[in-house]
């Protein structure tokens, strides 16, 4: 069993006391079926947490649960949040929270989701009592300039794809992410879609969805489908790093590592050839914000660009911390997945909407100042 470090309460005048902390399971519908290898989803699965600071105050944090990205559920969820709900009651202050993260570093990398909403809660409250942005409250330069998404392109169903193809191109995005299931005939219709007349002229990569286990495999079949894409995210089981470096070099393009880089230590294994890897970063898959932001920074010293990623269904919660992180690592940034908001739900948390626009932009003007609190 793991040690969990405690804190004792602290007595700085600046820190917070949280008169409640719950966690909920939260399910918004989508307004169309989005289908990809590990499933097919009609809305999304969140876990919310809610940190009240009294007066009818309350922060919002929330994670994704995925079973097939980190082995949680939305009850593994609830028992972590239940089993340590007490301790971060004692969390009043930011270095109570970097204390506690830095501490428990193993129990979170089994429970990324779960401590990602207690977190992200914590840090919204805190930023919201005191008047300022989550930037703010980081240190971190305010968000400015614009952001630039990628559409997402997953159906077995022709129609389905083509209508979503069409959808993305009436807004001018030409940056996609297409998924790959493996059934030749599935995934050589989509591609003929894409390359209609009028559909050109795009930036294309693959998602794979761990769908080889052999790396020669993964070439021959990607090779055959005869699109020249920036790179080819999770074609092999996870981990499988030096069975990824042979895709890269047998293809000739970046293999953009979710599942497989989940952690500093997975950062760390992996072979030193920078201009092999990609990372993608989602808030929620790496346990929170302020270890996305770590994970970002040791992406820049080690030479690996990154794609701040989003899970499937996610709210405006997950949209505003990731572009903090975002924010940070302009520098190294290749792309940017997520800010669907009412374009696939049905309704957001925050009103209006945090969603991309034309040209898959969402500017910083248009991202209030605060959301979750």
């Amino acid at each position: 069993m793991t040690a969990v470090s405690t804190l004792r309460p602290s007595s700085r005048s600046d820190s917070m006391r949280w008169h409640d902390l719950t966690m909920e399971t939260l399910e918004i519908p989508f307004r169309a079926s989005f289908e990809h290898a590990p499933a097919k989803r009609t809305h999304g699965e969140s876990v919310l947490v809610r940190a009240f600071t009294g007066g009818g105050r309350q922060g919002l944090g929330e994670g994704c649960p995925r079973h097939y990205v980190s082995g949680e559920t939305a009850e593994t969820a609830t028992a972590f949040f239940n089993a340590h709900r007490r301790d971060w009651l004692h969390v009043q202050t930011l270095d109570d929270l970097r204390q506690w993260t830095n501490a428990n570093r193993l129990l979170i990398d089994r429970n990324p989701a779960a401590f990602c909403a207690v977190e992200l809660a914590l840090l919204n409250a805190m930023a919201g009592r005191t008047g300022r942005s989550i930037e703010s409250l980081l240190s971190l330069p305010e968000l400015s300039g614009e952001f630039r998404y990628t559409g997402i392109l997953g159906s077995r169903n022709p129609h389905t794809f083509a209508r979503l193809l069409d959808r993305y191109r009436r807004m001018s995005i030409s940056d996609f992410k297409i998924k790959l299931f493996g059934d030749e005939a599935v995934d050589r219709r989509n591609i003929a879609i894409l390359n209609r007349p009028g559909t050109g002229g795009c930036r294309l990569r693959y998602d794979a969805n761990n769908r080889w286990i052999d790396p020669d495999a993964a070439i021959s079949y990607i090779r055959a489908l005869g699109l020249d894409v920036t790179g080819v995210e999770e074609p092999l089981a996870p981990s499988d790093y030096q069975g990824c470096r042979t895709v890269a070099a047998g293809l000739g393009s970046r293999v953009i590592l979710d599942e497989s880089c989940r952690t500093l230590g997975d950062l760390d294994r992996l072979p030193d050839v920078p201009d092999t890897w990609v990372i993608n970063i989602r808030v929620s898959k790496m346990g929170g914000l302020l270890r996305s932001l770590e994970l970002a920074a040791a992406a820049r010293a080690r030479g690996v660009p990154v794609i701040v990623g989003a899970h499937v269904g996610e709210t405006a919660l997950l949209t505003r911390a990731a572009l903090t992180v975002a924010s940070s690592c302009r520098d190294i940034l290749i792309g940017q997945e997520g800010a669907f908001g009412t374009f696939l739900l049905q309704h957001d948390l925050v009103e209006p909407a945090l969603r991309f626009g034309p040209g898959g932009v969402l500017a910083a003007a248009d991202v209030p100042f605060r959301v979750g609190y």
